[in-house]
């Protein structure tokens, strides 16, 4: 997705490095799957997962403050950290006032932390391999850029920016759930594919869809003129590549050759697909609600 070039953004929405008791990883997000998904296989199959766990020493070692710097529309367009500030500013702008349009809920901004390596947050310390990442406790997104070439070489979704920002406002519709109080009803110590710990990813993932479909009519109070021109149909299947490149069954069956619905976390590639569009094609926070679904 294309940001236009007139507009510029304030780095200091995003910050460098965290801060956090160490504790186990609470949160929610796109990354947390690859980690859940492959400790319960390795669990089963006796195979060592620790370096893809974070460690409470990498964590305490970051511990900077900085913001990223200011940049401009034609800047997000070729750079990640650009692209992360502006995408965070554009999510504000459209949740500012859709959300209180559609639940009676005041939107609060949640913290933007782009980390290299491992952080340490209210919710434990994660490495980057946990990927982008969303921690209740805080109400912060955390997000290690380098995330997206694993998505893209790793996992296989085609990469591109709108990749990228579909990932970047996942983790944001885990605050919206965690603003209205959606997060707390959910019990996510279950899995299967009809469990809460599914739910409130699809929601997460419709939620982003509601955001990517806006997008182009978001209006830049700066400018005047919308953040961002419209999606191209190669964009959006960079968006739906990404989310099936998270599923459940995806990972499952490249780390075991094996697919078992009864041990999903995060939902099917199919349905992560299916809820994002949901979202995107004029969906609402009604719509996106997965807690109120009868089938998934």
């Amino acid at each position: 997705m294309t940001f236009n070039e007139g507009s510029s953004f304030d780095g200091s929405r995003v910050r460098k490095g965290g801060r956090g008791r160490t504790t186990a990883i609470a949160g929610g997000g796109i990354g947390a799957v690859l980690v859940a998904l492959l400790a319960v296989f390795a669990s089963s199959q006796g195979i060592d997962i620790t370096p893809f766990l974070g460690s409470d020493q990498a964590a305490s070692q970051d511990t900077g403050q900085d913001v990223l710097e200011d940049c401009t529309g034609a800047e997000a367009n070729t750079t990640r950290e650009c692209r992360l500030v502006a995408t965070a500013i554009t999510l504000d702008e459209y949740w500012r006032d859709t959300l209180p349009a559609q639940t009676g809920v005041e939107y609060t901004e949640p913290g933007v932390v782009s980390f290299t390596a491992a952080v340490a947050t209210a919710c434990g310390s994660a490495s980057s391999a946990t990927g982008p990442f969303y921690c209740p406790p805080d109400q912060s997104v955390y997000v290690d850029l380098s995330f997206f070439d694993e998505l893209r070489d790793r996992f296989g979704s085609t990469g591109g920016p709108l990749a990228e920002e579909y990932v970047i406002a996942h983790e944001f519709g885990h605050h919206i759930e965690q603003i209205t109080g959606v997060m707390a009803q959910a019990d996510r110590s279950g899995s299967g594919p009809e469990s809460d710990s599914v739910r409130i990813e699809l929601m997460a993932d419709c939620l982003a869809g509601m955001w990517a479909g806006n997008a182009a009519t978001t209006i830049d109070p700066q400018t005047g003129e919308p953040f961002l021109e419209p999606i191209t149909p190669d964009e959006l299947r960079d968006a739906l590549s990404a989310a099936a490149a998270v599923g459940d069954d995806r990972i499952q069956k490249q780390a075991t050759g094996t697919v078992s619905p009864e041990m999903w976390t995060h939902g099917s590639s199919e349905q992560r697909q299916r809820w994002f569009m949901t979202g995107y094609d004029g969906g609402t926070f009604d719509d996106c609600n997965a807690f109120e679904a009868t089938t998934l």
